[in-house]
Formats: structure tokens, C-alpha cells, sequence
């Protein structure tokens, strides 16, 4: 059996249609990549829609206030990561005139881009044949290919480099998405994710994005007092700290503000 072709065949017929499978927008693709991080796909897609809308490219991000991108991160949670996608923006204006690199050892030096981001964006941006390993495409290889469940993310990039089909690397990494999203899931294999994410229900991320969610729609002080009775079963003091560490807050006699 020639499981790449099928594999391929089966997502020219029944792959998913999302808005950043529409475009070879690096600075797009780039966006999606940090928004489905931990994301369900169909939460993700308005709130990719509405930021396209009003921060266009890595100029328009680089120039937002910080009160615009945390409202576009409030209902997705990991409200830092917006104001890693500025720093990034901001270097990317600064270092290459606006444009994403297209070298890896380029994408690694920029803020929040990390080993799997700067292989999905070449390989979805510029269809270069770099191994992207996410939950589904491990999954769908350690199936289909017999592979120990305790191999190593170095042995399966090692191994998924050897089997992407020439000049097909885009197409190839979004079919084995798909197919390990609809047809070969966690629950049919039985084959465990390496890590789990938490629930967001009682986590210290359901503060921060409350705080966040109040300091951009209410555009006023937010008393410390009023956290702390909205959560009396967390280390409110410590959620904070952590904030003021990232500098996502600025903290004023015993009131929260956005820096």
C-alpha cells in the first residue's frame, strides 16, 4: 500500500477548507500557528478572521496597543502570546524590512517562534520539506507506520523527513492533520498525546484571562480586592506576580492596569 498517495488522495477529497489553507501568507500562516496552539480548529477561526481584519501584517502588529491584541486573545486564552506575536512583529519590521524569513536558524531567533512554529510556517508558507510534528500527525505516523509509542520527537522528525513526498509538503502535513483530526483520533488508536493540557476551568489561565477580559472592556483600574472575590480559592497574589513579571499588567495602589 502506498500510504502517502493514499493519504494525499484522501485529502484532495475530503480536506478541510480553513481560511489559512486559502492563503501562502507567511505572516497569515504565522498567525494561525500560534492561535491553534492548544485551540479547537472551529474556535479558532473567527478570531483569526477579525485579527486579519484589523492587523493585516507585521507593520499594523508592530504598531497595535496593547488594549486592541488583548481583546483579540481574550476569548482563546494565552493572552502572552499576543504580545509575543508584537515583539515578533516588531523585530521582523525592524530586522527584515516586514517580511518573514524564510530560514530556520532566522525564524528561531525571533520572539515566541519555537522548533514546531518555524516548521509549520515553512512548510505551509513556502512548502519546504521540514518535518511538522503536532498530536495528530505523530499519531496518525506511530499508526500507519507500526512505530513504538515511546519513540522520541528527534527519532519521528527523523523519520517523517525520510517519507514527505517530493514538492508535496504542504499538502502532505495538512492531510496528516486531517487524518489524524477525523479518521484515525486518540480514542480509535488508542495512542496517548505526550502531554495533556490542562483544564481551563479552576486554572490559574481562567484568572489572567478574566483579569485581561475586565482591564480591556471596562478601559479602567481594576481593584485587586475584586479578583481576589471573584477567586477565593486561588494564590491570586501569586497570578499577579507572574503578570507583572510578563509585563502584561502594571500593578498601582492596589489596583490593576494595563501597562
Amino acid at each position: 500500500m502506498n500510504i502517502p498517495q493514499n493519504i494525499l488522495d484522501r485529502y484532495k477529497k475530503q480536506g478541510r477548507i480553513l481560511p489559512w489553507r486559502q492563503t501562502k501568507d507567511p505572516y497569515a500562516i504565522h498567525i494561525s500557528e500560534v492561535m491553534l496552539q492548544q485551540t479547537q480548529v472551529e474556535r479558532v477561526i473567527p478570531y483569526f478572521h477579525q485579527w486579519m481584519k484589523d492587523f493585516p501584517d507585521y507593520v499594523s502588529l508592530a504598531k497595535a496597543t496593547k488594549t486592541d491584541l488583548l481583546k483579540h486573545r481574550s476569548g482563546l486564552g494565552f493572552n502572552s502570546r499576543a504580545l509575543r506575536l508584537q515583539a515578533c512583529a516588531q523585530t521582523v519590521v525592524e530586522q527584515y524590512d516586514g517580511k518573514l524569513p524564510n530560514k530556520r536558524n532566522q525564524l528561531l531567533g525571533l520572539p515566541g517562534i519555537g522548533p514546531y512554529t518555524s516548521a509549520a510556517i515553512l512548510a505551509f508558507a513556502w512548502n519546504q520539506e521540514v518535518p511538522v510534528i503536532d498530536t495528530n500527525i505523530r499519531r496518525v505516523l506511530i499508526f500507519l507506520y507500526k512505530l513504538p509509542e515511546t519513540i522520541s520527537l528527534q527519532e519521528l522528525e527523523l523519520f517523517a523527513e525520510k517519507i514527505i513526498p517530493s514538492g508535496k509538503s504542504r499538502d502532505w502535513h495538512n492531510a496528516l492533520m486531517d487524518y489524524g483530526a477525523l479518521e484515525l483520533t486518540a480514542r480509535k488508536t488508542k495512542i496517548k498525546p505526550l502531554s495533556k493540557q490542562s483544564k481551563f476551568e479552576g486554572s490559574d489561565r481562567q484568572v489572567r484571562g478574566w483579569i485581561l477580559k475586565q482591564l480591556t472592556k471596562d478601559d479602567k483600574p481594576l481593584l485587586i480586592s475584586r479578583v481576589q472575590e471573584e477567586f477565593p480559592n486561588k494564590d491570586v497574589a501569586d497570578i499577579i506576580k507572574g503578570m507583572l513579571d510578563e509585563k502584561l499588567i502594571l500593578k498601582k495602589k492596589g489596583t490593576l492596569i494595563l501597562e
